[in-house]
Order: structure tokens, then sequence, then C-alpha cells
């Protein structure tokens, strides 16, 4: 088992390791005396782990409820969250009790920020299930749900006081998902660990518990200097900007991991026209994403990319703030006027490096 400590405002460890699930309750009872405690988790995770973790914790002394909703990004609003908030309300859970996140993005996204909100701020423990949530949401404190059409639009930061990881969850991932989140593992190799990005160059089945505890100890030294998103913490963002317009502008028809893939394409491409990569970045990830089965096209025009970043969170007054990469394993903010947006994505959707 790997530990890593996260220094936030409120510091917290992510603990990596299989059969973590099954010891979810001792590891809680760890941080806090057994109290009440909602288990937020969706209709595809229910089945899979919700009893083992609910007996795991029962038998630590925990009072567990379980709150299901229906899976997917469509249930990632407003509703839902209501949902939620009614759940830790009818339970009666008060500040020393406990919301549990059992499952992926959406699902810790959604129940981080109903614990941010209810009786403004109750405790709660991620134990992600998917490899996108271990090594990108699961950690640092970002708390959302989609709001008015645009993604992560209403959230709070507030970090867990715990984060379970058991990479053994994978194995019940579609080759789809799984892809998703192997997404997310390259980005942190671009911006700041060619070393990393060099494992998925050689190796095409990658240890997952060495790539998240990698992926989650580059995050962890981001977020501690960075906690409220103001400067250093946006590199985490690269490929997010074009990827959030491509999974706009396909109605969420097309996952959050595959539409990073091809972002990040995008701007190394864009990057190496503009003459801000000197080196052979886009290349090398093109190589990557096909041999690891991502897309790389857009299949939007510049255009409609440009009008769904627009109503990126990024965007300020007249200029939006994108990530470039200088060099493999190096990236930089890159600040553009809003006019000139659409031939900015034109570049990286036209250079071929």
């Amino acid at each position: 088992m790997n530990r890593i400590r996260i220094e936030a405002g409120a510091p917290y460890d992510v603990l990596v390791g299989d059969g973590l699930l099954g010891e979810a309750g001792a590891r809680m009872k760890e941080l806090l005396p057994p109290c009440r405690a909602v288990l937020v988790t969706d209709s595809n995770v229910a089945p899979l782990y919700a009893a083992g973790v609910e007996a795991s914790m029962t038998e630590a002394g925990f009072t567990v409820t379980r709150y299901v909703f229906p899976a997917g990004e469509a249930s990632k609003t407003m509703e839902t969250l209501t949902g939620i908030l009614t759940a830790l309300a009818s339970t009666g859970l008060t500040r020393s009790d406990l919301v549990v996140a059992l499952g992926g993005g959406v699902t810790g996204d959604m129940a981080g920020l109903a614990a941010a909100l209810y009786l403004r701020g109750v405790r709660y423990v991620q134990l992600p299930t998917t490899l996108l949530a271990a090594v990108d949401s699961s950690v640092g404190g970002k708390t959302a749900i989609d709001f008015a059409g645009r993604k992560n639009l209403v959230g709070a930061f507030y970090q867990p006081g715990l984060v379970l990881c058991d990479p053994g969850t994978f194995q019940t991932l579609s080759p789809e998902i799984i892809r998703d989140g192997l997404s997310e593992s390259i980005k942190y190799g671009v911006i700041c660990d060619e070393a990393l990005f060099a494992r998925f160059e050689s190796d095409p089945a990658p240890d997952m518990t060495e790539i998240v505890t990698r992926c989650v100890e580059i995050k962890g030294d981001i977020v501690a200097q960075d906690e409220h998103d103001t400067g250093l913490r946006q590199l985490l963002n690269f490929g997010h900007t074009p990827g959030h317009a491509i999974e706009a502008c396909s109605h969420y028809g097309i996952s959050h991991g595959h539409a990073v893939a091809i972002g990040m394409l995008l701007m190394a491409r864009a990057a190496t026209a503009a003459g801000i990569c000197k080196d052979d970045t886009a290349r090398r990830l093109e190589t990557v994403l096909r041999k690891t089965g991502l897309p790389t096209v857009a299949p939007y025009a510049p255009a409609q990319l440009a009008a769904a970043a627009l109503a990126d969170k990024k965007r300020r007054g007249g200029s939006i703030t994108l990530v470039v990469p200088k060099q493999m394993g190096a990236c930089v903010l890159h600040t553009v006027p809003v006019a000139e947006l659409e031939r900015f994505f034109a570049s990286g959707m036209e250079v071929r490096a």
C-alpha cells in the first residue's frame, strides 16, 4: 500500500493499494470515531461494491444509510444534489457524522459538494472506483455539478478527510472507461513529468498502482502550492478547455477522458504552430494516444469549439487562459484574446507534427 499526504488547508492522506475497499470501515475508524454515515453511490457501482463497503463500515461501528442515483453525467444536476442533501437531512446527519462517496468522478463531485453545503460542511471520504476518479477528481477538493448547460459551473473547494483507492475495482471497468482514466494519467506526464509519459510510450500495460500513486503525488504537490486554482493548479487543465467544449458540443455523448485526449493533442499542435512548443511533444502525444486507443481528431469545427469554450470558467473578461506545452514534461499558461480563440483552435486542428 502507498500513502500520499496531501498538504492542503486541511491535510489528508490518499491510500492506494489492492484490497483497501474491504478495509474501508477500519480505515475510516482511524480518521474519526464510529458515527452515522450516508454512503452515496450510483446505480452501476452499487450492485458491485456498496454491500461490501457497508459491511466493512458496520463492522467498524458505523451506522450506514445508502443513497443511490442513476449513473452517468446526465445525473450531475441540481436535482440529484437536492436528493443527496435530502438524504443527509432525513438521516439526521450532524457535523460529527460522515458522507462517503463511492464511485467515479460524478459521484465524488456531487457527494463532495453536498458535504460542503450541508450544515456548512461535514466530513467526507472518497472511495474512487474508476481510474479517472483515482488519478484526478477524488483528490484536490474540487466539487461541482453541471448547471445551465455548462460543466461544473456550480461548486466549491472542499477537501475530503481521506481518499481510499483500491485499484482492484478497475477490473470491473470497460476498456472505454479505463481509457478515460489513462487520458488523464497521460496528462500528468505531459504537464510536468516526462519520465511518467515515457512509461506510457514503453509499456502498453503499466502497473496501475504505480500510475495512480505517481499521478496523485503530482497533483498533491500542485494543490499544496495552489489549492484554490489561481495559478499553478491551472496546469492541470491541460486539454480541458477544448475538451469541455467537445463534451458540450456532443451533449456529453463523448466522455470526459476521450474529449480531453482530443483537447490535449489540439493544444500541443496549436502550441507547435505558434512556436511555443519547440520539441516533438505533439508527435509523441499522438503516438501514445493512438496506441492507447484514444481519439485524436476533433469532430467539430473550430468555430463550434470556440463558442462552447467561451462559456468555460477559465474565461476572464476579454481573454481566456489556455494550457500549452513548451516541451514534453513542461506546460505553461498562455492567455489568448477571445477574438483569437477560434484561430488558435484551428491551428491545432490543422497542424500535424
